[in-house]
């Protein structure tokens, strides 16, 4: 084995972490009789030579040995091998992805020289699907359907080896390994609907059915039957009940690095690896579960239905409801992505969610807090729930983390963000810690009036801030608190923050300190001197900021009118929008400033331009103007859409067969969320599309012919 292989040059080529002379001690690794060098060996592969899954020249060089291997009866785990070449020859390049520098070129024919070395050699695959190494079975028919250049014959072989496969994981991938065929090849689509059909509605073992399902939902959806839900339902009432359903197969996980020997004596002196925490936090989550793959077929079957929102919505709620704890933890954390990405009625889903925080697995529980924690007010019909775990759990109050400040627990902010003043003692707790959290003060935001009682003692807490490096940290989260309350009986405290702002973070502090001032308008009229002083040295952030709080608290449009037009021509294009955004709030009283406004209409950064529009309809009282800015950026750039909606609503320019209208229509017509991301999200994501549903609604309804308001 490895013949040839000192006589490549490892040494001139490079990895993802620098020379690559230590390519060769990884493929010898992979061969090991010691599972703990195995692991070390796979994720040094994945970590280096095939780093998030770029391909190298090294990559390259590793193909012909990697292919040794795979055939070898004799080499330990030999499916985590085949897995990584299917990973290294799979992925596909089109034009779009190839840049015009020459790194991106180099990359570009590295992938594709890939693809072809290991489409090449793929025929070794077919005979893999007979290994007695189930782990080999498992990975070999993804291999083969994503690999292998004759996509009909590996159709025959896939349905072939489903009639004599023993193992029901194998079996699984068989038919998973069809539906990737399909995808791949348009011609075959037809045939592998059929097939997967005809697997679903026969009398064959649950867990096959539901994989068929999950496979034509992913390529060929519209031959789902048009009682999905029911029948899908009824395949995981038969999985629960079905005999032995509680034994999880003797063959592993099957995920990357599953293959390896799970022996607890090796695993106990193996290296922390991430192949190894990969296979550790699988074999956790499957521990003592029913059927441990039904959430990935689940997952993929989720990912087919994509926009069937009622589809989806019931047969969560079907599994939210199933005595089977496996299953409900996977309907929580499936929530989650719908909920996310999709605009729906999810009333009875979150109930569901909420009955899960009493739930006697811990991480049930968690994940039930977490969701409700980003649903902000549509966690509404949990709010009960949520109040009795707050109230039943104290030591969930705050959490402590091993490095950075602590934080409060996800069911406080949960209730918090509901407006609920039962969240109110919690709050209180947590201010009275030595170290109070750091987004305490954002909860206190959303509780409105019912937060009032807590003004005394952020005052109180504020006054005890030291003006020393750690100010900014220990003061923020209570200037946030004192400035949602708008607790004007603050401003003394606030006042001594601003002025003995240190030079560390000294910035950030008066920034939080003059938003709290103008936050309590008149109430802060002590401050007044210091603003004025403050707004001396015009064209800068610091002075912009100054202006608004003195215009909030004092009125005097002519002492900080020159200096928001100044601060109009600032270099950073984040102080010529707070400038502007401040001048749309002085109204027509700044109408000079309109032609200042009119010219940053054609600014080349959009947020600018989003922020002038605004302000010049404010100052000037008219939108023909500003309209088409606001609604082109608007099709640019979808996460200005809040923006713009708020600027509609509040201005009622939404008329009956207006292009803003016809806008505001289509967005509300979309199920997608305006913001939902493919393999990625905000916190705040699915509460900022619900509050740009509301303003849509608002903007349309409330039309009253009238110019804007101030």
């Amino acid at each position: 084995m490895f013949a040839g292989i000192d006589e490549v040059d490892w040494a001139s080529m490079e990895h993802a972490y620098g020379p690559a002379d230590d390519v060769p001690e990884l493929l010898r690794g992979l061969a090991s009789a010691d599972p703990s060098e195995r692991e070390a060996a796979l994720d040094g592969m994945y970590g280096a030579v095939h780093h998030q899954g770029d391909v190298y020249a090294c990559t390259l060089a590793c193909i012909p040995f990697l292919f040794e291997l795979v055939v070898d009866p004799a080499v330990p785990d030999r499916g985590g091998v085949v897995e990584l070449l299917t990973s290294i020859g799979g992925i596909d390049i089109d034009e779009e992805d190839i840049g015009e520098d020459e790194d991106d070129a180099e990359g570009a024919a590295n992938y594709a020289m890939a693809a072809a070395a290991v489409s090449a050699g793929a025929g070794v695959f077919f005979a893999l699907m007979a290994d007695d190494d189930p782990g080999v079975r498992v990975s070999a028919p993804l291999a083969l359907a994503t690999l292998h250049g004759s996509p009909a014959r590996v159709l025959t072989l896939l349905r072939e080896r489903l009639t004599v496969e023993p193992d029901d994981e194998v079996r699984l991938a068989l038919v998973e390994a069809a539906g990737r065929l399909a995808l791949r090849h348009d011609p075959l689509t037809g045939r592998i609907a059929d097939w997967l059909s005809r697997l679903a509605a026969e009398a064959n073992p649950p867990g096959l059915r539901l994989a068929a399902l999950a496979q034509l939902a992913r390529c060929a959806p519209e031959s789902l039957p048009g009682d999905v839900v029911r029948v899908v339902a009824g395949l995981l009432r038969q999985l629960r009940s079905a005999p032995g359903a509680s034994k999880v197969p003797e063959a592993g996980s099957r995920v990357l690095g599953a293959h390896l020997d799970p022996d607890p004596a090796s695993a106990e002196a193996a290296p922390v690896t991430l192949v190894g925490q990969l296979r550790a936090l699988s074999a956790e989550d499957r521990a003592g579960r029913a059927a441990p793959w039904t959430a990935d077929l689940l997952r993929t079957l989720h990912v087919g239905l994509d926009d069937r929102v009622a589809d989806r919505t019931a047969l969560l709620t079907d599994q939210l409801c199933s005595p089977d704890p496996g299953q409900r933890i996977d309907a929580v954390r499936m929530s989650s992505g719908l909920i996310r990405a999709w605009r729906g009625s999810y009333g009875e889903l979150v109930r569901l969610v909420g009955e899960q925080l009493v739930s006697d697995e811990p991480k049930t529980a968690e994940a039930a807090s977490h969701l409700l924690e980003e649903l902000f007010g549509l966690a509404a019909p949990a709010a009960d729930a949520l109040a009795a775990r707050v109230a039943a759990d104290p030591g969930g109050w705050v959490k402590e983390w091993a490095s950075g400040p602590p934080g409060l627990g996800s069911a406080v902010k949960a209730l918090a963000r509901l407006g609920d003043a039962r969240v109110v003692p919690a709050l209180t707790a947590a201010l009275e810690r030595p170290e109070v959290p750091h987004d305490v003060g954002f909860a206190i935001g959303h509780l409105g009036p019912a937060a009032a009682p807590l003004a005394g003692l952020l005052r109180h807490r504020l006054s005890e801030v030291g003006l020393d490096e750690e100010a900014y940290d220990r003061a923020s989260p209570l200037l946030a608190g004192l400035t949602a309350l708008r607790a004007g009986e603050a401003a003394p405290e606030v006042l001594r923050i601003l002025r003995g702002a240190p030079e560390y973070r000294g910035e950030w502090l008066r920034t939080a300190a003059l938003r709290a001032l103008g936050s309590f308008g008149p109430a802060a009229h002590c401050a007044v001197p210091e603003l004025r002083a403050l707004i001396r040295r015009p064209g800068t952030a610091g002075a912009t900021e100054a202006a608004e709080a003195l215009w909030a608290v004092d009125g005097d449009a002519g002492a900080v009118l020159p200096v928001l037009i100044e601060g109009l021509q600032a270099e950073h294009a984040r102080e010529r929008r707070a400038a502007a955004s401040a001048l749309g709030r002085l109204g027509p009283l700044a109408a000079v400033t309109a032609p200042r406004l009119r010219a940053l209409l054609r600014h080349e950064e959009l947020w600018l331009r989003v922020d002038a529009a605004i302000a010049l309809w404010e100052v000037s009282g008219r939108a023909e103007e500003s309209v088409p800015v606001l609604l082109a950026a608007w099709e640019k750039n979808r996460h200005v859409r809040v923006r713009v909606a708020e600027c509609l609503a509040r201005t009622g320019a939404a008329g009956a067969g207006s292009d803003a209208a016809h806008v505001l229509h289509a967005e509300l017509a979309s199920v997608r969320r305006h913001n939902a991301m493919d393999g990625g999200y905000g916190s705040h994501d699915t509460h900022e599309d619900e509050k740009l549903l509301a303003l849509c609604r608002r903007a349309l309804l409330g039309n009253t012919g009238k110019g804007p308001t101030t």
